[in-house]
């Protein structure tokens, strides 16, 4: 736990400033209760040509939901970071939940993957996005670095399930 405190600090003691403050907020809003990532899926499903992809992101944040969230929090139920260490001033409203796996980063992860799977160029972009959101929750000391590492194999893992469970339904 020692070396994931020290990426932390790291991260807090060399990268922070005003302006990255308020960009890892806003990053980080979007991945809030995964809505960018059920926006983009609701998008996706308008169109018949990306429909199926629209259909494997929602699969994939449904998977990600039920393991990260419904199952793993409460199993595990780590404390997070800030709750562990004096002195650490949020920028944020302190998370309700526990920390491990991080629920941003599966989901995440499950969208981008599901995505980039079935619309390369779309996915690309949404795997970037990702990134952004798991590096915003270790900026904002919300999570362990395993925390993150959690949360991008579990995503990973449910968009791949999603992306194959979603080849089972040919009328898509």
């Amino acid at each position: 736990m020692n070396f994931e405190y020290a990426i932390l600090d790291f991260i807090r003691n060399n990268l922070s400033s005003p302006f990255a403050d308020g960009l890892m907020k806003g990053i980080s809003f979007l991945g809030n209760a995964g809505w960018i990532w059920i926006l983009t899926a609701i998008c996706l499903m308008i169109f018949k040509r990306t429909r199926k992809a629209g259909v494997t992101i929602a699969c994939a944040l449904v998977f990600s939901l039920l393991i990260s969230n419904l199952a793993l929090k409460p199993l595990i139920a780590r404390v997070r970071p800030y709750e562990l260490k004096e002195g650490i001033a949020l920028i944020i409203s302190p998370p309700s939940d526990y920390s491990f796996p991080s629920g941003h980063t599966s989901a995440s992860f499950a969208a981008s993957v599901a995505l980039i799977l079935n619309e390369k160029r779309l996915g690309i972009a949404a795997m970037l996005l990702a990134s952004l959101i798991a590096f915003s929750r270790l900026y904002l000391y919300v999570h362990f670095p395993s925390d993150i590492l959690g949360g991008i194999i579990i995503g990973t893992l449910c968009g791949v399930l999603a992306f194959f469970a979603t080849r089972k339904i040919t009328s898509i």
